[in-house]
C-alpha cells in the first residue's frame, strides 16, 4: 500500500461510527475518498463487518470507491434485538421435508431496509452493492424491492432461497448448528476450526491471521441469540427465485467451486434467475474470501461496477 498524505491517500480509513437506520442503530466504517462512487459491503450470517478484511476494503477503495462496511442488526456493535428461540433440528426438518416455514422476529426484507436506511442517513441515493452469503441474499432483496437504490449488484457465495439447491455438507451444517462457545478460549478454538471447514482447503496466509481475527471478533462482542435470529430470518424469508426475474440491475454472481455451506448450485441458480447476470466460478474457493483469491474477486467487482456505470451513462 502506498504511504502518503491522508488527503490524497485513496484508502483512508475512517473509525467506526453509529448511524440510525430503519429504527435501529448500525455500526459502520468507511474506506477511501468520501466523494468516490459508494460501494456497500454486506456480510453474512453471524459475521461482523470486520470479516470484510481491512486490506480487502483498502484494495477496493484504491480502485476508486468509497467503501462502506457495517455490522448487520444483531451482530457486532449494531443494535441487538430480542425474541426468537434457538432453532431446533426438528424445525429444520419440518422446513426441509414438509415446507413448514420457520417463525422469525424479522426477515431479510427488514435487513434490506436497514441497509437502505443506512444509505439515507449517509445521504447516498444509490450504491454498488456487494453481499456475501446472507449478505448476498440481503443485497438481492434490495435489488428486488429498492431497484432505484442499486447501481450494480454483486452476489458472492449466496443463493436464491430455492429449496431445490443441495444442502450444506454435514461438516458445514455442524458448524452452523453448533451450540455457542462458553468461554473466550473455546471461541478462539471454534473460530479456527470453523474457518478451516468453510475455506475447504489450506490457506496459510489466512490461517496465520486467524488468531488475530478471532480475538478482534471476540473483543467487539458476541451475540449468539442474534445469530439465531439471523438464521431464522433466512429460513422464514423463503425463495426469491421468481422475484429475481424482475431485477434489471447489472448483476455479477461469484461463487467458489468447493463451497461446503452454500452449494455451488446456489450461485449458478442465482445467475440463472437474474436476467443478464454474469457468473464467475472461482476454482478452489470454499465459503470464504481467502487472500489468494482477492485479486480475482476485486478485479471482477471493479470491472462489473465500472461497466454498469458505463451502461447507465449511454
Amino acid at each position: 500500500m502506498r504511504e502518503g498524505n491522508d488527503e490524497v491517500n485513496p484508502t483512508t480509513h475512517q473509525p467506526p461510527q453509529m448511524a440510525k437506520a430503519n429504527g435501529i442503530e448500525l455500526c459502520y466504517e468507511t474506506f477511501g475518498d468520501p466523494s468516490a462512487e459508494p460501494l456497500i459491503l454486506i456480510m453474512g450470517l453471524g459475521a461482523q463487518m470486520i470479516h470484510w478484511d481491512d486490506d480487502f476494503c483498502r484494495q477496493l477503495a484504491a480502485r476508486g470507491f468509497r467503501v462502506i462496511r457495517f455490522d448487520n442488526r444483531d451482530i457486532g456493535q449494531s443494535s441487538r434485538l430480542s425474541g426468537g428461540k434457538p432453532l431446533t433440528a426438528l424445525e429444520m426438518l419440518k422446513l426441509r421435508f414438509l415446507k413448514i416455514p420457520v417463525k422469525a422476529p424479522y426477515r431479510l426484507r427488514d435487513m434490506a431496509e436497514d441497509t437502505v436506511g443506512l444509505m439515507d442517513t449517509l445521504g447516498i441515493a444509490s450504491v454498488h452493492l456487494v453481499g456475501a452469503s446472507m449478505g448476498g441474499m440481503i443485497a438481492q432483496e434490495i435489488a428486488i424491492s429498492f431497484p432505484q437504490r442499486v447501481r450494480s449488484l454483486t452476489s458472492i457465495m449466496s443463493t436464491t432461497g430455492n429449496p431445490k439447491i443441495p444442502p450444506p455438507t454435514r461438516e458445514a451444517m455442524a458448524v452452523l448448528m453448533a451450540p455457542p462457545p462458553k468461554s473466550r478460549e473455546e471461541f478462539l478454538e471454534r473460530f479456527d476450526k470453523t474457518w478451516k471447514i468453510l475455506r475447504a482447503g489450506s490457506f496459510p496466509e489466512d490461517e496465520a491471521l486467524d488468531r488475530g481475527r478471532a480475538e478482534r471478533t471476540f473483543a467487539r462482542g458476541l451475540n449468539p441469540a442474534g445469530v439465531g435470529r439471523q438464521l431464522r430470518a433466512i429460513l422464514a424469508s423463503g425463495s426469491r427465485k421468481e422475484r429475481l426475474r424482475t431485477v434489471k440491475t447489472p448483476t455479477l454472481v461469484i461463487h467458489g467451486t468447493v463451497d461446503p455451506l452454500v452449494h455451488p448450485a446456489g450461485g449458478k441458480d442465482t445467475a440463472a434467475s437474474i436476467p443478464g447476470a454474469k457468473l464467475v466460478m472461482i476454482e478452489r474457493m470454499g465459503h470464504a474470501l481467502p487472500i489468494p483469491m482477492w485479486p480475482q474477486i476485486i478485479d471482477a467487482i471493479d470491472k462489473h461496477a465500472h461497466s454498469a456505470r458505463a451502461n447507465t451513462m449511454h
